[in-house]
């Protein structure tokens, strides 16, 4: 084809082809409503493939050809949520609820409420971002605030749109929050078809989606039968909602599939007879459902109420009972977590429940196990927690015949033969570099709100500590390049840029690194407390019980936390080694006075626009000042920050009468503080 015009009538022609192959995937996997027979369907592809053949640089990422056809991957890269995916606080008693319902409306100060009910389903939450229409990138929930990137994989579900539909213009960016899950229909294909080729078979649809999706080769995922429900959004330049009812609506309408059992309530009463009604549909389902979420429906009153930690105050997981059945428990062991708790887990007799084989179920603590007096030998009756984590519920003590024996918990620590102590009713190693807990403590000394070393992900870290490089966080910076190199999947510049990131991360922040070295209890807030009232890890180390008290926010749980850490030899080892390694921080010039600390108390921020300052770094200062971030403006928001290119919150502001100020002010205002 030669001229220029003809090329533009071929790229429209290619361009039409596409949207309705996008058109005819919604029709019929996501609405099941098919308009064109599969041989037209077939037709219509086949012409776009012929095409874009002819013209590979035609070919777009958002093509359906492009949803299977990239090359395996080597690693997931990470990506990290701008607005966090937080987890849900869960409930399985109406009085529970009603107690949320409670709260909610005391906080709202009597304001009209209506609630949203979702079906909880039970698969593997995702965040999907599209640029322009476009889907760019697909991650994992993760942590809440970083994922991994599994783009190539959720391309190559169908039920995921390439584009989406839009009768203006499309977003210039959108956020998709959702669930990946496995049909339970194809759930039991796939595992028949595994049986049949000998190979090892999913205990549940859970397992088998998160299997799936987790598949360095596209291609492998492409094969599996994996769907996605829509049911929330993150950033949404451009659009702004007042309901999460309308968000489910437009999600809806641009081409997601959104779960048909959703429903509004204005009485928190309708919502527990609306759970009774899902409990019972449960086993007619084709996926796995553990109970219902429910939303506060008003975006305005979301924000109002914001969230606590990590879950929000405005939305509540109501769970079903879990199921349950009888087996025998053959033996206990201890297990070490990797926060250094002693978890005594029953072995037990393989029984089926809900579809999972289930040969071990945690006895959860020493004080649990006494209270149900659960001995090596009894019949006792397990439950699947949340249809998740097995766990002993009773004994059926009439089944003994006497020769059962009693557990004892071990004085020292199984793994590290470090002592233990008790914590209320956990009993817990205190030793800083236990190998059962060092790859969680390294993994959280390099995670990105800590000492932030970039490439440090979990299977190098499961290397490193396996193969004995390191013995606690300190021996990060004694890596060597010839070392690295011998790790699996280690070229030369991997490593060279791990050892710079090692090498960047020395300069830190004390509060940073309070929060790295993990003390119990102290997480990033408590940490930013007490490096704001100490100057230093030497006048920390030095404080006496009542010296940590007097800090705000600290309790006497955390104070002894802190107190017994300091203590310990291995913790004075990992310290000095840390100074030795030239890890530095700035130390605080002056105290900050209460007064000042908190005087943004009650004050609610919205940033809009590009500013210098980052997203993160701006909310933890409004945070420590007593304030607090919100994602959508309201006629409570006292100040809107506003940047270059601001965009529809800037207007909303104008609108509510809101204070706007600029980034300039803003740093003016905490300043100070």
């Amino acid at each position: 084809m030669g001229g220029g015009g003809e090329k533009e009538v071929l790229k429209k022609h290619i361009e039409d082809l596409r949207e309705k192959i996008h058109y005819h995937n919604y029709r019929y996997y996501v609405l099941n409503e098919p308009e064109i027979s599969d041989a037209e369907y077939d037709r219509l592809f086949q012409e776009l493939e012929e095409r874009e053949r002819e013209y590979p640089d035609l070919i777009t990422a958002d093509s359906p050809t492009q949803r299977v056809g990239a090359e395996p991957l080597a690693e997931f890269g990470t990506y990290e949520h701008s607005v966090p995916m937080l987890s849900l606080n869960s409930v399985t008693a109406e009085e529970e609820v009603k107690d949320f319902d409670d709260r909610v409306r005391r906080m709202l100060g009597g304001e009209e409420l209506e609630y949203v009910v979702e079906p909880k389903i039970d698969g593997l939450a995702m965040e999907l971002i599209y640029e322009a229409g476009s889907f760019v990138v697909g991650s994992t929930r993760g942590d809440g605030y970083t994922g991994e990137n599994i783009t190539q994989n959720l391309k190559t579900i169908k039920t995921i749109p390439l584009r989406i539909f839009s009768d203006d213009a499309a977003p210039p960016l959108l956020e998709v929050r959702g669930e990946v899950f496995m049909p339970l229909s194809k759930f039991k294909e796939l595992n028949e078809e595994l049986g049949e080729k000998g190979e090892k078979m999913f205990a549940n649809p859970r397992n088998a989606a998160a299997g799936s999706v987790r598949q360095l080769d596209p291609r492998v995922t492409a094969s599996r039968p994996l769907d996605f429900f829509a049911y929330g959004v993150g950033r949404a330049e451009g659009k702004e909602f007042s309901t999460q009812w309308e968000v489910l609506d437009y999600l809806r309408r641009i081409g997601f599939k959104v779960n048909p059992l959703i429903r509004r309530f204005e009485s928190i009463e309708k919502v527990i007879t609306y759970h009774k009604e899902v409990e019972e549909k449960r086993d007619d389902l084709d996926y796995e459902i553990d109970g219902v979420v429910v939303k506060v429906n008003s975006i305005a009153q979301q924000d109002s109420l914001g969230a606590i930690s990590r879950s929000p105050r405005w939305a509540l997981a109501y769970k079903f009972p879990a199921r349950e059945e009888f087996t025998k428990v053959n033996d206990i062991l201890v297990q070490v977590g990797r926060t250094g708790a002693l978890t005594p887990v029953a072995v037990l007799e393989p029984v089926q429940i809900a579809g999972v084989t289930v040969s071990r179920a945690t006895l959860h603590n020493e004080d649990e196990l006494r209270k149900k007096d659960v001995r090596i030998g009894d019949t006792v009756v397990v439950e699947r927690a949340g249809d998740v984590i097995p766990e002993v519920v009773s004994v059926i003590k009439s089944k003994r015949t006497g020769v059962e024996k009693e557990f004892r918990m071990p004085e020292r620590c199984p793994v590290c033969g470090a002592d233990v102590f008790k914590e209320g009713p956990i009993v817990r190693c205190i030793g800083v570099s236990c190998s059962a807990q060092l790859k969680e403590r390294i993994r959280h000394f390099a995670s990105l709100r800590a000492l932030n070393i970039e490439g440090l992900g979990e299977k190098l870290i499961e290397q490193l500590v396996d193969r004995k490089m390191v013995s606690d966080a300190a021996d990060l910076f004694s890596l060597t390049k010839q070392a690295l190199l011998k790790l699996e999947r280690m070229g030369e510049k991997l490593a060279q840029n791990i050892l710079d990131a090692i090498e960047t991360s020395k300069e830190t922040t004390f509060s940073r690194l309070l929060h790295a070295v993990g003390i119990r209890h102290v997480g990033e807030h408590t940490a930013s407390l007490l490096a704001d009232k100490f100057n230093d890890m030497d006048e920390l180390r030095n404080a006496r019980y009542e010296d940590l008290i007097r800090v705000p926010e600290i309790g006497p749980e955390v104070a002894k936390s802190i107190l017994l850490f300091f203590e310990q030899e291995s913790t004075k080892e990992l310290l000095a080694k840390l100074e030795r390694a030239g890890v530095r921080y700035e130390k605080k010039a002056r105290e900050v006075g209460e007064g000042v600390e908190r005087f943004l108390a009650g004050k609610t921020f919205v940033f809009t626009g590009r500013i210098s300052l980052p997203r993160e770094d701006a909310k933890s200062m409004v945070e420590r000042l007593g304030g607090k971030v919100a994602s959508s403006v309201s006629k409570k928001t006292d100040y809107v920050v506003a940047g270059e290119e601001a965009g529809s919150k800037f207007e909303q502001a104008r609108k509510f009468g809101v204070k706007i100020i600029t980034e300039e002010a803003f740093r003016e205002m905490v300043k100070e503080a």
